[in-house]
Parts: structure tokens; sequence; C-alpha cells
């Protein structure tokens, strides 16, 4: 992603766009937490801010600086109204969020201005809102390896256990659903319906995959289409995946969970049809050579074509006519580059050229020669040539701006299968996992059993974890959270496996509430509204901070953010600093978090630090485990 934020009077506008799909979004939110969220979450490739904004972006790999003219509401306005063609922006929802609005209409310029002609993807902007979303920090993320494992790279992440899609349409949502859990019990539950059908249905998820599998990018080629940049193999690609439409609406049309996306598809038959009688099959990938309008398509093509073959096929029986006329049996047609086309006799032979043979050329052995009829021929092969190719290429033009007209239907064609392969990738994987549908609930309660590490499970299945055998088996534990349970103390050896159980209990609710199955035998879950975690010793030099200060920060970040429906996942706090120092703030902040009005959240604590099972016997909330 590009983004675009603007920073004023504590609030923040960000807008992001993918100009490969033509993906437009903006929002506008409170404070400079929600920011730093919503920036991981996105992870942009270049980050674009008025020049006179100095603040530490370190989630972009490029921060580029614009002058903050372009930032000023009435430029950023004008931006977006001529390029969407409209008097205002409240189609868009954004006339009542300047700040949303200046971010969209700096990106905009941007692009105007770096990727000329290149724009005509960007349909429509999109104004959400991230409050539908369970608000999840960089260092949660990055301790919970949802995207990308610290180790391992996209191996060992959740994402890669999920990810079975099919179609690059699929992949991109499924990324999007990963990092942007939901906070609706309804949306979340229709997802699930979405996928316990393909679960119980292996027949039809197995035709669906089939159907889908080696479907072409439809939204990229779309947006190729629209920014001109598209080559008939493009056009021809965007004509087989819409051929599987029909098929895939037959597949889910009657089934009542899929029955909404199934409504979405649509074949754009007449879409199809125009690019089978223009194009050629096997359609080339650029447009220098001619031959890939198909005959028929145009009669003004198929006179031309007809014409030069005529030609051509005059000069192809020119040599064995010529030599029967002459009597010259080595007498030869040729061609180059210089002369057109030629005939060529040698020395022995000139006394028998005719008299109507034009001499053009002498070399060592032989003489080259021309006749006005020859070089009649050779213009109409020549022209038509010319003439064919830039037919041909006015029109491929026409085909494109037809397809273009209809990008609208594709793209939302292109939405729906990547929902249908999202639904099915979770159902495969699913099955193949024996993962259980969970339960979502508005109390806190949250009772898993038999709860698994999905990413775990899934190495130590392919013998990809050192000292377990191939095929070695994940040892399942439950989680209990209900009044009197709210903060859990875990104590246990080192490599006992207390790690992977607080981050599991944190996997299992960020599935749920994505609408994916869970690893466990049963789980109800009452909804998180954000899993905090403080996990691992690492310091951050780059910006001025010890690891004790790196632990301090995010266990305040935690104790100021968190709520009574929150999920905290806290490993070994306090180690940072001397043993009587790190009991006195874990013990502290286990007291802070028990008595304090406004939190009581679900909390695992991992502890070496065993005097802290002694608060389980005066604080009514908390509860000792030991991993065995």
């Amino acid at each position: 992603y590009l983004v675009t934020v603007v920073v004023e009077d504590g609030r923040a506008g960000l807008a992001y766009a993918d100009i490969t799909t033509g993906e437009f979004a903006t929002t506008q939110f409170h404070g400079g937490r929600d920011l730093a969220e919503e920036l991981a979450r996105l992870s942009p490739v270049e980050l674009l801010i008025p020049e006179e904004l100095y603040v530490d972006f370190t989630a972009a790999a490029t921060v580029s600086r614009l002058p903050a003219r372009r930032f000023e509401l009435g430029n950023a306005r004008q931006t977006l109204l001529r390029h969407f063609g409209v008097a205002s922006l409240d189609a868009f929802g954004c006339e009542q969020k300047p700040l949303a609005a200046r971010a969209a209409g700096a990106l905009l310029y941007y692009l105007q201005d770096t990727q000329r002609g290149s724009v005509g993807q960007m349909q429509r902007l999109t104004t959400y809102s991230t409050d539908g979303y369970m608000a999840l920090s960089e260092s949660t993320r990055r301790n919970l390896e949802l995207t990308e494992s610290t180790t391992n790279g996209r191996e060992g992440a959740l994402l890669s256990v999920l990810n079975k899609t099919v179609t690059p349409m699929g992949a991109r949502l499924m990324r999007q659903r990963v990092t942007q859990p939901l906070l609706s019990i309804g949306m979340i539950d229709e997802r699930l319906d979405q996928v316990e059908t393909l679960v119980d249905n292996a027949l039809l998820r197995a035709e669906l995959r089939a159907v889908l599998k080696g479907l072409p990018d439809l939204e990229r080629l779309a947006n190729r289409v629209l920014s001109g940049r598209a080559t008939p193999r493009d056009v021809e690609q965007i004509a087989l995946g819409l051929s599987a439409v029909e098929r895939v609406r037959g597949l889910v049309g009657g089934e009542k969970a899929l029955g909404a996306a199934a409504s979405r598809l649509d074949p754009c038959s007449e879409v199809v049809e125009m690019i089978g009688r223009a194009l050629r099959d096997e359609a080339p990938t650029n447009l220098n050579k001619g031959g890939f309008i198909r005959p028929g398509f145009s009669a003004e093509l198929d006179g031309i074509v007809n014409t030069s073959a005529h030609a051509r096929e005059w000069v192809a029986d020119l040599e064995p006519r010529e030599r029967e006329r002459t009597g010259i049996p080595s007498l030869k047609v040729g061609f180059n580059k210089v002369f057109g086309y030629y005939l060529e006799v040698t020395h022995a032979n000139t006394k028998m050229v005719p008299s109507d043979y034009i001499r053009k050329q002498t070399l060592t052995n032989a003489e080259r020669y021309i006749t006005p009829e020859l070089k009649e021929y050779e213009t109409l092969i020549l022209n038509a040539e010319e003439r064919i190719l830039q037919i041909e290429r006015r029109l491929f033009a026409e085909l494109v701006q037809f397809v273009g007209s209809h990008a609208g239907r594709i793209l939302g064609t292109a939405a729906a299968l990547a929902e249908l392969d999202v639904a099915a990738a979770l159902a495969e994987t699913a099955a193949f996992n024996a993962y259980v549908r969970p339960a979502l609930t508005d109390g806190i309660a949250l009772l898993i059993e038999d709860g698994r590490h999905p990413v775990v499970e899934g190495m130590l299945g392919r013998g990809r974890i050192p000292g377990a055998g191939h095929g070695a088996r994940f040892v399942p534990n439950d989680a209990h959270f209900d009044e009197s349970s709210l903060i859990q103390i875990i104590t246990g050896p080192n490599m006992s496996g207390k790690s992977t159980y607080l981050r599991q209990v944190a996997l299992i609710v960020l599935m749920a509430q994505i609408g994916s199955f869970v690893p466990a035998s049963s789980a109800t879950i009452g909804l998180v509204d954000r899993i905090f975690t403080r996990i691992g010793a690492h310091d951050e030099l780059h910006a001025g901070r010890s690891t004790f200060m790196v632990e301090m920060v995010e266990a305040a970040e935690i104790l100021h953010h968190a709520t009574h429906r929150s999920l905290l996942i806290l490993d070994e706090i306090g180690r940072g600093t001397s043993t009587y120092d790190g009991l006195s703030l874990a013990w502290a902040i286990v007291e802070f978090l028990h008595n304090h009005p406004r939190l009581k959240p679900r909390t695992l604590f991992a502890t070496h630090y065993h005097e802290l099972t002694g608060l389980a016997d005066f604080l009514p909330g908390v509860v000792n485990y030991n991993v065995d």
C-alpha cells in the first residue's frame, strides 16, 4: 500500500491505495494509538506526509514528503471532485471528515503526479471506520505472528496455516481478514455459516476449489484495463475468468449461507462474448505484432488481410513462374529491408535475363533485379502489414474501452469469488485439522476445551520442530475464564509450553473473530474488543529504549487502554530488571488489573516469580495454574 497521513489537534486522517487493484480507502480517528495500529495493519511500502510533520513512522519502508498546500482541504477536495466527476464528497462518506478527505486528496494528487495516465482504475473511494474491528497494536501483531513469524518468515505465521486459497483475490482477502478481526457477532456468524456449509459438504468444497483454482486475478486485470495498460493476453484472461462464473454460481447458488455471495456473481456474458468474437485464442502479450484480432470480427480488416494474402500468394508463385519463363534454373526470389523484394540471377546466366528486368544491385556471384509488377505487389504487402497493425490496435483500443465500461461489474464478481475462495480455504483447513465451530457470546466467559496452537500443531505434524519426531502429537489444553477466574497466574519450568499456551488462547480467540473454525474440541468465546500482548525481552536502541523501558512502555499502554472485554497475554513481566523490583512490578500490575473498576480483563500471566501465586489467597478473581 501507498499510505497518506495527516495529523492535527490530536486527530488523524489516513488514506491508502493499491494502484494494481484500484483499492482506495480513507478514514479519520482520534489519537495517535489508533493511527499506529492502522499503520501496523497496512504495513505501507511508502508513506506520504506533509513536509512539516515530524513523527517517527517506523511502520513504513519509505517516507515521502509533499508540500503542505497539497494537504489543504480546498486543494484536496478539488482533486477528488475533479477525478471522480462529482459535486460533493457525500457519496464517498468523507464530506464531514475533513482529515480523511485531506489525506485522500493528497494521495490522489501524488498518484496523478507520479503515475501519469495510470489512475483511471481509481474508480471509487471508500470511507471506512476502524470501530468495527478488533484493535491490534504492532507488538501484538508481531508477538502473535499473524502474517510473519519472527524466525521462520511466512512459514511460521498464522496466515500460512489458514491461507489455503486458490486465487490471488482470495489470498489478499484472507490476509486482510487475519489482520482485521470483527467485533460484530452477527457478521462473524455469517462467515462461520459459510465455512460450516463447506465443511459439512466435502464434495461441494472440492468442486468449488477445483473451479476456482487457476482463475486469473480479475481485480488486477480489470484495473490494467482501466489504466490503459492491458495487453491482448490480459483481456483474454478476463474472458477466461468470467466464463467460470456460471459454474461457480451453479455450485453454490442453492446453499443458503453462500447465497449472498452467489447473488453478487455476475458472469458479464456480453463482455465474454465480445472478447471471444474479437480476440484469437492464445492472444499475444504485446501489441507489436499483428494477428491478434479474430477473422470475421471486422470487415475492413478482413478486406486488407485478403488483399495482402493474395499479394503474398503471387510473390510465392513468382519464382517457379519466372524460372519457367526465362529458362534460368538457379533464379531466386528474395527480400531484404533495404531493397524489398528482388530476383537474383547468377553471373553465368545474365545473358538469359529478359528485357523487363531492371538491375538493382551487383554482388560477387550474382546480379539482383526488380520488375515494376513485383514492386506493385511489394507495396501492397508492406502497406497492408502497417495498415493491418494500425486497424488491429484501433479495434483493440475499442475492445478495452468496452471491457472498461463493465469494470465495476467485473470487480464486484472478483470480490464475490474472493469471499467464496476464503470460505472454502477456511473450510479446507478446518476439515483437514479437525477444527470446530466456535460459539460467540456477549458475555465474558471464555471456555476452550482441548485447545491447540494452530501453527505449532501444523509444524509438529510435518516434523519441522527439532527434537520432536515426525507426526508428533500436540498436547491440548483447556482454558476457562469466568468472573471467579479472570486473572490466571501460570507457572512452570522453562520449555514446558507456557508461552505456547498463552499464544494459543489468543490465536483461538482471534481465529474465531475473523470467522474461522478453531483448533479445539469445543469453544465458547465472549467477544474480545482487543488482544494485548507483552511477550519477550528486546531493546529498541534506535529509539533510545532499554529492554526494561520497552517492557514498561508496553505495560503502561496495556494498563491505559485495556477494558473489561479485553484479553491480556502477559509473559514474564518484570524480568527486565532485578528480581525484587521485577516481582514488585508484576505484583502491582496484577493487583491493578484486578482492582480497577474499568479493568478486570481476562488475563493470562505467565511468570517465574512463584511468590505471585500468593495473590490468589486474597484476590477472588485470581487463580493459579501450573504447566506440568
